[in-house]
């Protein structure tokens, strides 16, 4: 299996900023961390670095800072992780997220441009940019999200099951990238209220056009003639094709790998539905499920019911 550990066990030092990262991780990735909480102790360490540095550079976009003040913190967290790249990273290091991340990074062969796009995401927020057509969303989607399923494809690898009909595991990074583009899509959806409030649009102002909400999302109040519950199913709509593509690389994963990334996929497609349901909620606040759907999401996940699915689904359309 690609993917899997190479390293000696991590030192005391090493274990601290895994636990660190986890800590972030439970506290501020609630979705995130139903998933992830089903994998062999040293990919959740490797995920939980993945997403404390990402955290890191989601914080910085998201912060009060003035805009030069985010774009010079951006360009020291993408030296830190030049740095880790090139091995300078000492355990003893007082930077845990650095630490975590650079053991994990030797643990696994993760492509760690992939954190050097997630910046150039951030940085097209940092810079206030807004999106004509979908294409131009998909490219900011590939940079914070696709990404961040290349990146988590590095940790858990990809088994070659071989045979008539196997999945062609050449593949899993584009799927991972999809799968990514899928959540992100869903997240824009969920809070294009909140997002209004920071001065962001991300939906295409193609697709607001053709639905008459260019005026965008300021309030629960909408424009005569906007049809909102029109714009958010052609969206949901685009978003269930992604997911569609991205589920091929289930079966492509090992059993644990697998129930991780259909706990993640499965609570936001669940989300989706919500969405589709009542387009009108996300302009009053944020849409979130309850715990007890994300465990039941997470039971499924870990059943490998979704991962079957898939792989006879494909195994048809080859067929």
């Amino acid at each position: 299996m690609e993917g899997s550990a190479h390293t000696s066990a991590p030192s005391a030092a090493v274990l601290a900023a895994y636990s660190y990262c986890e800590a972030v991780t439970g506290s501020q990735a609630r979705n995130f961390a139903y998933g992830i909480r089903l994998l062999p102790s040293d990919k959740r360490q490797a995920m939980s670095a993945l997403y404390a540095f990402s955290r890191r550079v989601d914080d910085i976009g998201d912060g009060a800072l003035a805009p030069g003040a985010k774009l010079a913190r951006l360009e020291e967290t993408r030296a830190l992780l030049g740095r880790v790249r090139a091995e300078e990273i000492d355990e003893d290091d007082t930077d845990p997220v650095a630490v975590a991340l650079a053991h994990a990074a030797r643990r696994f062969p993760i492509p760690l441009g992939g954190l050097d796009e997630l910046i150039d995401g951030v940085l097209m927020d940092v810079r206030g940019e807004t999106y004509e057509t979908w294409d131009d969303l998909k490219a900011y989607c590939r940079c914070v999200a696709g990404a961040i399923g290349r990146l988590s494809l590095g940790v858990f690898g990809t088994v070659h099951t071989g045979g008539l009909g196997a999945p062609d595991a050449t593949r899993a990074a584009e799927y991972a990238d999809t799968l990514g583009l899928a959540l992100q899509l869903t997240n824009i959806l969920r809070d294009v209220r909140e997002d209004a409030a920071n001065g962001r649009t991300y939906l295409p102002a193609e697709d607001l056009a053709k639905f008459g909400c260019s005026d965008g999302f300021a309030s629960e109040r909408l424009p005569a003639g906007a049809d909102f519950a029109g714009l958010v199913h052609h969206e949901v709509r685009r978003a269930r094709a992604l997911f569609v593509e991205g589920y091929r690389l289930l079966p492509m994963l090992d059993r644990r790998s697998g129930a991780c990334v259909a706990a993640m996929a499965g609570i936001y497609r669940r989300l989706l539905d919500r969405i589709e349901r009542e387009p009108e909620a996300v302009l009053r606040g944020r849409v979130s499920l309850p715990p007890h759907e994300k465990a039941y999401v997470a039971v499924r996940g870990l059943s490998g019911l979704d991962a079957r699915t898939i792989s006879r689904q494909s195994t048809r359309r080859r067929g």
